[in-house]
């Protein structure tokens, strides 16, 4: 266990997963399987209220115990695309009556996953999701008392979005970009001069300061991809 202290935030980093407390909100993510996506878990404290971003295979129980642990409720779920490692658990949520946000451009992955069992891991079980609440560029969601923006962020495929917590300077992106890597964009839907183009506008636009939660690997920063991200640069 590592922990960085640096007032008013500070890191708990334990095997795959990790605990930012920021002024604000609490920031919970896990690495998950089958292929180590990350789920994230926004906390409101003060609330007692909790949004999950992203949902890979065991993300329902994960959620579940984080709500349990912090004393909240799980009041949303938003999926930044639909790619079926990232929504593995999402017909979980749902089922219990949790509302599900995502971008229309991924409506049939979210509909029909099973169309994507050339590229998914052999034998899993891909379950309809159903998005309750549609989700564009531009839009800003009113959850947890803070202005979440959702950006649009197409090429590693079509309905990509990423969600900028205004507040805390904090952007959960989906498979947009990673640390020191970018999305990759030959699956259907995929285009890497779109991909690029998100990047720049929808990614780089944000303040410097702005942490990125990529939904593979480690966290970085806009300074820092902007400044080395061999494939797109800032």
């Amino acid at each position: 266990m590592r922990i960085l202290e640096s007032p008013p935030l500070f890191l708990i980093e334990s095997a795959a997963g990790s605990c930012i407390v920021i002024p604000h909100m609490i920031i919970e993510s896990q690495e998950l399987p089958p292929i180590g996506t990350n789920a994230f878990a926004l906390i409101e404290p003060a609330l007692k209220q909790c949004v999950i971003i992203d949902a890979p295979a065991e993300a329902y129980e994960w959620a579940t115990q984080i709500a349990e642990k912090h004393g909240c409720q799980i009041v949303a779920l938003i999926l930044t695309h639909g790619h079926w490692d990232h929504i593995l658990d999402g017909h979980k949520f749902t089922d219990t009556g949790i509302p599900t946000y995502g971008h229309a451009d991924d409506s049939e992955m979210f509909a029909s996953p099973a169309k994507m069992a050339s590229y998914a891991i052999p034998g899993l079980e891909l379950k309809e999701v159903p998005i309750t609440n549609w989700v564009k560029g531009g839009d800003v969601l009113d959850l947890l008392n803070t202005e979440m923006e959702i950006r649009h962020v197409p090429g590693h495929c079509p309905g990509n979005v990423l969600v900028y917590i205004v507040s805390e300077q904090a952007a959960v992106v989906g498979d947009a970009i990673f640390a020191g890597s970018i999305g990759r964009y030959d699956l259907p839907g995929g285009d890497f001069s779109v991909l690029e183009k998100s990047i720049k506008t929808q990614v780089y636009t944000l303040p410097d300061a702005t942490t990125i939660y990529p939904g593979h690997g480690p966290n970085t920063s806009v300074a820092q991809e902007k400044a080395n991200n061999p494939y797109v640069k800032g």
